[in-house]
């Protein structure tokens, strides 16, 4: 295939998807993003477990419509030998296969990495499980909740004194995607290099604990175990979300003493600037108790608008705690193509959110709409692997596809 430079980054790039729900599908349809060509492999009539995750618009599920733009669906039963056999030849012509299954079902489905790379050698195979393939919580069965308590974020994540809060969205799916997107692209390279293929053991519990960063810095540091502090910093005050006079909430970032001083004079509080137990940061953290109920008393005396407009004009880095309708009402959003919208045959116009990769010359983006269960089976059979008609009629009679 030829290539030129403002073609998609992954244009000639086809790869096998055969997982569901979450993770897998997010990592795929970043892959498509980049020009990838995503074959999705679904079961016979039901489709993807999220076909059937409520709401539904004119009976299609936007949790799938929100996790699969850019893919070609085919339909194979995989517990049937002609379906596996189907497989077998797509693998032959892609150069990534993306599965989360639990481990062990591919081997036992004959679908696993071992198997595939007999056929083709130069195969990226990535699979993404809760806790890797190996060690002794392998075989644990895991969402992103029980991920988000044992990483550690939940133990961090939640108001002082109180009880440990999950994230809103599934950040620990979403965070093994991309750990997933980086792993496959950079073995992509190595292939390209060395013309090997390899197998990527991708665990959510793995990239959710990568995540402690800083946190997890200071603990070997000091031996300290960090304690919930809702939307409170440990080590910067003022640095979190206050509610204002009309219950919404800014988030105030005071994170030197010069920006501690312009907050102290747009909320009239000068007298704070010079006091010795809040001049200095290190002195705003011991009393943080104080100060934040000071700042907290100031900003109910006006809107949260109000205040974002005083604070920005003064150059102090503040924000709204937005709600998902402010989010896509924000101007900012819009220009920078976040939000889109695109046909589907059965749903109508649909929205989605807009891809964040942004490359000078190669072109990215959303091409194709989520495709309707089995839309491209014969396509697939037909152009890409040659079967006849005849072939195909067959393997629906036989409820392969």
């Amino acid at each position: 295939m030829t290539i030129s430079p403002s073609d998609p980054p992954l244009k000639d790039i086809r790869v096998l998807d055969l997982s569901r729900v979450l993770a897998g599908p997010f990592c795929s349809m970043n892959l498509s993003d980049l020009g990838a060509d995503v074959i999705k492999v679904e079961m016979p009539k039901r489709g993807d477990d999220t076909r059937a995750y409520p709401p539904f618009i004119n009976g299609v599920s936007s949790y799938y419509l929100s996790l699969n733009r850019g893919k070609k669906s085919i339909t194979l039963n995989l517990k049937t030998e002609e379906g596996v056999k189907v497989v077998h030849e797509l693998a032959s012509k892609c150069d990534v296969v993306v599965e989360n299954f639990r481990p062990g079902v591919t081997s036992r489905l004959n679908v696993d990495y071992e198997t595939l790379k007999k056929i083709n050698p130069k195969i990226i195979y990535c699979s993404i499980s809760s806790f890797g393939q190996t060690g002794p919580y392998a075989q644990w069965p895991g969402y992103d909740l029980i991920i988000q308590g044992m990483s550690g974020l939940m133990g961090i994540t939640g108001e002082k004194g109180g009880g440990p809060m999950r994230i809103g969205v599934a950040i620990e799916d979403i965070n093994a995607g991309l750990h997933a997107v980086i792993s496959i692209l950079a073995a992509l390279r190595v292939r390209d290099n060395l013309g090997v293929g390899q197998y990527i053991d991708l665990s959510m519990m793995d990239a959710g604990v990568s995540w402690m960063t800083y946190v997890a810095g200071n603990y070997f540091a000091t031996g300290n175990v960090p304690q919930r502090l809702g939307t409170a910093h440990p080590s910067i005050v003022p640095y979190q979300a206050f509610k204002t006079g009309d219950d919404k909430y800014i988030l105030i970032a005071g994170g030197n003493d010069r920006l501690f001083g312009i907050l102290c004079k747009i909320l009239g509080l000068e007298s704070l600037i010079e006091d010795p137990l809040y001049s200095k940061n290190e002195a705003r953290v011991s009393n943080k108790d104080t100060l934040v109920q000071i700042i907290q008393d100031a900003l109910l005396k006006k809107s949260r608008d109000a205040w974002l407009d005083s604070l920005r004009d003064s150059g102090f880095p503040c924000a709204p705690v937005y709600t998902i309708d402010e989010v896509f009402a924000d101007p900012q959003v819009h220009h920078r193509d976040m939000v889109v919208e695109m046909m589907h045959p059965t749903a109508g116009a649909i929205k989605q959110i807009g891809t964040p990769f942004r490359l000078s010359v190669s072109k990215t983006g959303l091409d194709q709409c989520p495709p309707e269960l089995s839309e491209h089976t014969d396509e697939i059979l037909g152009d890409l692997l040659g079967y006849t008609e005849s072939q195909i009629e067959a393997l629906r009679e036989k409820g392969v596809i």
